[in-house]
């Protein structure tokens, strides 16, 4: 039985623009580092690999999201723009305490809705998806206030 969800890995391109856009998203850079050696490639199944990571803990403590930008070898395909029901990957999803400002100062690192506005689900949240760094699907929650009776 898992004991908790450790991290969620993406890779990416460019680790120098997608680092900066999680810590604007709240996140914290607990380190960045290459992986390398036969350990590494028999983990992946790759054989021989080298993979630049940056590991980045979310603002609660308890999970990580990891960045991966691989040196060697060459990345085989390009799912950055896939739409939302292709089979995999959909999106990470991140509770954010105001999503008006976190779209506000994600902006400059050129986040684009995927709709063309933040929707509101009943009286539980206020949601949209994005496109982050390389196309990447984000999903942002606010939580609203519960309703007094």
């Amino acid at each position: 039985m898992p004991v908790r969800m450790d991290n969620v890995g993406l890779v990416v391109a460019d680790l120098d623009a997608a680092i900066p856009f999680f810590v604007d998203l709240g996140l914290t850079l607990e380190g960045r580092t290459v992986i390398e050696g036969p350990w590494a490639g028999r983990v992946t199944g790759l054989g021989t690999q080298r993979v630049e990571i940056a590991m980045l803990r979310t603002p609660d403590g308890h999970s990580a999201l990891e960045l991966s930008r691989f040196l060697t070898p060459d990345v085989i395909a390009d799912h950055r723009r896939a739409p939302v029901n292709a089979l995999g990957y959909l999106r990470v999803m991140f509770a954010v305490d105001d999503l008006d400002t976190t779209l506000a100062r994600l902006q400059p690192h050129g986040v684009e809705l995927v709709s063309e506005e933040v929707v509101r689900y009943e009286d539980a949240y206020r949601l949209c998806y994005i496109r982050g760094p390389e196309g990447v699907l984000i999903g942002l929650a606010e939580a609203l206030p519960t309703p007094q009776a």
